[in-house]
């Protein structure tokens, strides 16, 4: 997966992404998650089911992310939802989509609906964690850790193996961008897919995105031993199926 292009959003911006053209086809749009980028296994698994299927296919790096351009500091779901919704406008244009929301990719997901809904035919979560910000972060957080943030504006996050500068404006945007309190009235298969023993975003949080939905065609995926990722052969395998049921 050598193709990926640049977009440049200003003289100093630019976003790194993956497309495949389609004139009048459905389009995926595959959205990592945090941190993440677009070097991992399940953004070439969509990209190959969607060439083999003769489908458009989008996966962006949000700014701050992988190799686009700017501080990944600097970032929020705000900024992350208008490069998505400015790439899609650029990419699938007015085309049907199916979106998949990989863990915070969901959350851009669901923000995406209030610009596309007429498009979107189709949502696949995989991990999802909308709302992660406040409930799995911000309310965690030691009394100690919430003042060092407020006054340095940032503080070192240990995730794993992992070390992530959380700035406090991240934080704050976040509260700008609830969505589990809203409704979606779209009747279109919506399938969410959690590991049972993600460690990263409990089971909760896909089943709170289905209930914002008033489609009858949603359901959740519950993944026997399934980790956050779900980037094994045979989940990836798993989540093509899904996908493949989204599109009958």
């Amino acid at each position: 997966m050598t193709n990926f292009s640049y977009f440049k959003i200003s003289y100093s911006h630019k976003i790194r992404y993956l497309k495949l053209y389609q004139k009048k086809a459905t389009y995926i749009v595959f959205l990592h998650g945090f941190k993440s980028d677009l070097e991992g296994k399940k953004p070439r698994t969509f990209y190959k089911f969607a060439k083999k299927n003769k489908l458009g296919f989008l996966a962006l790096e949000y700014s701050g992310h992988g190799k686009s351009t700017g501080k990944f500091i600097n970032g929020n779901i705000s900024k992350w939802t208008r490069d998505t919704t400015l790439m899609i406008k650029k990419i699938v244009k007015k085309n049907n989509m199916i979106l998949i929301g990989s863990s915070m990719g969901a959350w851009i997901s669901l923000n995406q609906f209030k610009f596309f809904k007429n498009q979107i035919k189709g949502f696949l979560g995989i991990g999802s964690a909308p709302e992660f910000l406040e409930k799995l972060m911000w309310n965690k957080f030691s009394k100690k850790m919430k003042i060092d943030i407020k006054k340095n504006g940032v503080i070192n996050l240990k995730h794993g193996d992992y070390e992530y500068p959380i700035a406090y404006q991240l934080i704050k945007d976040g509260r700008k961008n609830k969505i589990l309190n809203k409704k979606i009235n779209q009747n279109i298969p919506i399938t969410m897919v959690h590991g049972k023993n993600d460690k990263s975003v409990p089971l909760v949080f896909s089943k709170n995105i289905l209930k914002i939905f008033k489609s009858k065609k949603k359901k959740l995926v519950v993944v026997k031993n399934g980790d956050h990722s779900l980037s094994s052969p045979k989940w990836l395998s798993l989540l093509t199926r899904e996908l493949k049921l989204i599109l009958s």
